[in-house]
């Protein structure tokens, strides 16, 4: 058993306590008719290299082949997914997405505007009470920590922690992932950055990393390119800051083609968790109903694990046996994860607030 889940997830996520039974039914053959009937599922934000997205949705239409699943901006960030619910409220065409992947701090302003409906899954009981809305209108899907992927032929000695970045060798070599003003996955790594530093998580953290980022682009360090596996292999992005189930994935595809370590810094790891949710406005409810269901069931949970991301019902399929064990020796070691702090809703939204209201005037890099 991976004693990292055992640990951080049950005791951060309070899933020590009895947990219920197995929920493993079947969706209701009226909302499966339904659904069929709609004929069409569109998502938004879903590389397929992102948690094993793309074997997750071949299995949904190979389960459902009555339905065609359309597939928007791959490389999107929360931000914009939600900018596409407001920009397609009366609009029932294909650009109009009928599910959303969002961060975790993004979520209850979402359901406060009204961007979002409530639906409970079938396993909904097995999902932690503190990653989910009580209503029903997000919940947690996955998790995983900010880590580093280095280009090992470009870079001769990988940094061990945040501060390392700042070092003349990695002179125009330190990338992330996304807009930090938009992209749950930026801000995320800037709060890491921040704790690092010996912030607290929240608006402190923000703010101290975002001066760890001005560092790094005062000192021609920071490459304000959208780092991916192909930016990685190219060299035009040597050093990468995202989650560490993106890059496990990313190191798999290169296959050596460059050799790429993947390091989580010693200080400052920081867990996030992402949460789905169904617009308001879905032109597809009952496909986005069914979509839910299989994300949630047996099969959809061990789809995002063989991409390296922690499924938020873990505990409960761990307890039953129901993860083939190749799996889980396929998992990062326990001890790089032993630190990892799951910041709150209220510090997640506080280090957001810091970091989109302050990269303008702190960094002024323009990530694109």
């Amino acid at each position: 058993m991976n004693r990292y889940i055992s640990r951080a997830f049950a005791s951060t996520l309070a899933l020590s306590a009895a947990l219920p039974g197995l929920a493993s039914a079947e969706p209701a053959k009226d909302l499966v008719d339904a659904a069929t009937k709609e004929g069409m599922l569109t998502v938004i934000a879903l590389p397929h290299d992102w948690c094993n997205y793309g074997e997750v949705i071949t299995g949904f239409k190979a389960k459902y082949p009555g339905i065609e699943v359309n597939e928007l901006n791959p490389d999107a960030g929360t931000a914009d997914e939600l900018e596409a619910i407001r920009a397609n409220k009366g609009n029932t065409g294909a650009q109009a997405p009928d599910v959303v992947d969002l961060g975790l701090a993004f979520a209850p302003a979402a359901t406060k505007e009204g961007l979002l409906q409530p639906y409970k899954v079938e396993t909904w009981d097995e999902i932690p009470d503190n990653i989910k809305d009580a209503d029903g209108n997000w919940y947690g899907d996955y998790y995983g920590v900010m880590a580093l992927g280095i280009n090992k032929d470009l870079i001769e000695t990988a940094p061990a922690d945040w501060a390392d970045l700042t070092k003349s060798e990695y002179s125009g070599a330190v990338a992330l992932t996304g807009d930090p003003r938009s992209s749950a996955q930026a801000i995320l790594a800037l709060m890491s950055a921040g704790i690092s530093r010996g912030a607290e998580p929240g608006a402190d953290s923000g703010k101290k990393g975002l001066e760890l980022f001005a560092e790094l682009n005062k000192a021609g360090n920071f490459v304000p390119v959208l780092g991916k596996a192909g930016t990685i292999a190219q060299g035009q992005t040597p050093i990468v800051a995202a989650w560490d189930y993106n890059l496990l994935a990313w190191r798999d595809a290169l296959a050596g083609n460059p050799p790429m370590d993947v390091i989580v810094p010693a200080t400052g790891v920081v867990a996030g968790v992402y949460v789905q949710a169904i617009s308001a406005y879905a032109p597809h409810p009952n496909a986005a109903k069914l979509w839910m269901e299989y994300l949630y069931s047996d099969e959809g949970q061990t789809g995002w694990l063989k991409g390296y991301c922690h499924p938020a019902r873990f505990n409960a399929m761990q307890k039953a046996n129901k993860f083939p064990q190749e799996l889980l020796d396929k998992l990062p070691p326990a001890e790089a994860y032993e630190k990892a702090i799951f910041p709150t809703v209220e510090q997640l939204d506080a280090n957001k607030g810091a970091i989109v209201e302050g990269w303008d005037k702190v960094v002024g890099a323009n990530v694109k």
